[in-house]
């Protein structure tokens, strides 16, 4: 185990609040809506509004119906995350909310998979246009979404800030 204990510190924090939120989000507004009897409460007029959605797919509805591949990959995906979590030498503060992240947010819709019959738990529901509704999404596909805007904006910084060291060096 290469990580040091202020990496532990800010990843098991980030990822048990993360995991939590989407539980219990996905728990409260789907009870909410059972106990109202509605399935559809606007947040915010043509723009956002929560409403009840079972995904048996990953996002856009990719691999439908396919449960055990989808927890498998889920499996796999978080082996991946973890191992690079405790083994990554460079420790990089932006890299460890990354992974905590993706650890959340993969857990969150692996719950659901494993206890849920396979079925997701969405609720989110964007219009992005007049009309046109975004995939209803959760908690846990917010998590991953904004990890995966990390990872890209940590490649770029980094990769600027090693041409700027190089520069500097020659």
């Amino acid at each position: 185990m290469n990580r040091s204990i202020h990496s532990h510190l800010l990843f098991w924090p980030i990822f048990t609040a993360g995991l939590l939120l989407d539980l219990w989000s996905k728990a409260a507004v789907f009870r909410w809506f059972e106990n109202n009897s509605r399935d559809n409460f606007t947040i915010i007029e043509d723009f956002l509004s929560f409403r009840l959605a079972l995904n048996s797919g990953a996002a856009f509805g990719i691999a439908e119906g396919q449960r055990w591949l989808l927890i498998a990959v889920s499996i796999a995906a978080l082996g991946v995350v973890l191992t690079v979590f405790f083994f990554d030498t460079a420790q990089r503060k932006i890299i460890t909310i990354t992974l905590a992240l993706l650890a959340a947010g993969i857990c969150g819709n692996l719950y659901d998979r494993l206890f849920n019959n396979g079925l997701v738990r969405d609720f989110i529901d964007v219009v992005y246009w007049p009309g046109k509704h975004w995939p209803a999404f959760n908690v846990a596909d917010s998590l991953l979404c904004i990890a995966v805007g990390l990872l890209f904006l940590s490649s770029i910084f980094s990769r600027r800030l090693g041409q700027k060291r190089a520069q500097q060096q020659k």
